[in-house]
C-alpha cells in the first residue's frame, strides 16, 4: 500500500503585510497623532491663561504692597475702576524709584492695560481698612461667547 502525500507549495502562505493591514494601521496611527496635536494645543492655551492669571496675581499684590507703602495715602487709590483704565498712556510704565501716588497708579494701570489683553482694575477700600483689588482681563482662548470671555482676579486684604 502506497501512502500519498501531498506537498504543500509556499504559493498558498502570506508572506509579509496585506494592504489592508498597512491601512489600518496607517489609520491608527492617523488617530493617535491627531489626539497628539490636540493635547499640544490645549497645552498651549493652558500656559497662556495661567500665564495670564499669574500676570493679575502679581500685579494685584503689587498695588497691594504700593498702597501699604503709602497707607496715609489710602484714598488716593480709591480712584481706580474699570471705567478709569481710557486713555492711559504706554509711556507711563517706567518706574522711577519712589513716587506720589498718582505717578504710581498712572504707572500701575499702564502696566495692567500692557501686560494682560483688555486688561483693567479696580481698587476699593473700605473705611475699616479692607482692601480689594480687582484685575479682570479678556480670555478669549476659551469662550467663543464674547459675554463669558472676562476673567477677573480678585485679592482682599487689610492695610
Amino acid at each position: 500500500m502506497k501512502v500519498l502525500r501531498r506537498s504543500v507549495s509556499s504559493g498558498g502562505r502570506q508572506k509579509g503585510f496585506t494592504l489592508i493591514e498597512v491601512m489600518v494601521a496607517l489609520l491608527i496611527l492617523a488617530v493617535g497623532l491627531l489626539g497628539f496635536a490636540l493635547l499640544q494645543t490645549m497645552n498651549v492655551r493652558f500656559t497662556k491663561s495661567a500665564q495670564q492669571r499669574t500676570i493679575a496675581s502679581n500685579l494685584a499684590y503689587e498695588m497691594i504692597d504700593i498702597m501699604r507703602t503709602q497707607r496715609a495715602r489710602g484714598s488716593n487709590f480709591n480712584g481706580i475702576s474699570y471705567d478709569s483704565f481710557s486713555g492711559t498712556p504706554s509711556s507711563a510704565c517706567i518706574s522711577g524709584g519712589a513716587a506720589a501716588p498718582s505717578d504710581n497708579i498712572t504707572r500701575w494701570k499702564c502696566q495692567v492695560t500692557r501686560d494682560l489683553p483688555e486688561g483693567k482694575a479696580q481698587v476699593v477700600l473700605s473705611p475699616a481698612g479692607e482692601l480689594t483689588v480687582t484685575v479682570r482681563w479678556g480670555d478669549s482662548t476659551w469662550e467663543t461667547d464674547v459675554n463669558k470671555q472676562v476673567t477677573a482676579f480678585s485679592v482682599t486684604s487689610r492695610l
